[in-house]
């Protein structure tokens, strides 16, 4: 299948205001675009991209006084198949662990380890290591926290989120992967596009997802905790310890967001 993706975000801005976006697909869908994924600035500001530390696409302009309107889109080929589920997937012991994943084991901006880690050991500690471990700390994150976007706070930790039982995706997927590492699974946080493909269609606006992966048997594993089944379509834009590392915009001054638009829809061939 195809799929169309894109967003349209507005800022205003008192005055010209560097800006790092995290806007793009991550280079390990690049062969799945069709064509070429266009990402500009309105009125015009030159972009120069770069990769980060985690390996996303970040870019860099000023956007002028007054604001800025950013726009993206593109299609992308997808096999149309769901998240891949594999039970016979192992945990690792740590000390077999490359040594670029031991970061996904430390505590980071939104995922304190070290407030979880004896609630962790205390609710997981008889789960089978591995893909049951991980797939049983889905599985009480998704019935402990309610969603709801009235929930939503840039400031809310894992441990916030465990204690106040309620959150948004990027807070179900904080605390599943706060878990996993609590329990000595390497994991990080996700940020991308999921559509309503082979979903019932949410009637809320469309947003970008956020979900984790989880490291075992020697690869990366889609969990998504909010969910709680495979989806189909799910398109990533960028990885990072949690969100503080794959934030959309950054801006180096005062902006407001003025307009945000997120579009992916499955292309309907006629």
């Amino acid at each position: 299948m195809e799929i169309k993706v894109g967003f349209e975000i507005a800022y205003t801005a008192p005055q010209p205001t560097p800006m790092v976006i995290m806007l793009g697909i991550h280079p390990s869908r690049f062969a799945d675009i069709v064509g070429t994924e266009r990402i500009t600035a309105e009125p015009y500001a030159p972009i120069g991209f770069y990769r980060d530390s985690f390996g996303n696409v970040c870019g860099r302009l000023v956007a002028p006084a007054g604001g800025v309107t950013l726009r993206g889109h593109a299609v992308v080929r997808d096999s149309g198949l769901p998240d891949v589920v594999m039970p016979t997937a192992q945990q690792l012991p740590i000390d077999q662990l490359p040594d670029d994943l031991l970061l996904y084991l430390m505590p980071s901006r939104y995922c304190e380890t070290d407030k979880l880690t004896d609630i962790a050991w205390s609710l997981f500690s008889k789960t089978e290591p591995g893909w049951a471990r991980v797939q049983a700390i889905v599985d009480f994150v998704h019935g402990h926290v309610t969603f709801g976007y009235e929930h939503a706070s840039f400031m809310k930790s894992a441990h916030d989120v465990y204690e106040q039982r309620a959150g948004v995706c990027r807070d179900f997927a904080h605390l599943a992967l706060t878990f996993c590492r609590c329990m000595n699974i390497p994991a990080r946080y996700c940020t991308g596009y999921l559509g309503d493909i082979g979903v019932p269609k949410d009637p809320a606006p469309m947003d970008f997802s956020g979900w984790f992966q989880a490291y075992l048997s020697g690869q990366w594993y889609t969990f998504d905790a909010r969910h709680n089944h495979p989806r189909i379509g799910r398109i990533l834009m960028g990885t990072g310890r949690d969100a503080a590392d794959v934030a959309l915009t950054t801006s180096f001054g005062r902006m407001d967001l003025a307009k945000f638009v997120v579009v992916t829809d499955e292309v309907v061939v006629a």
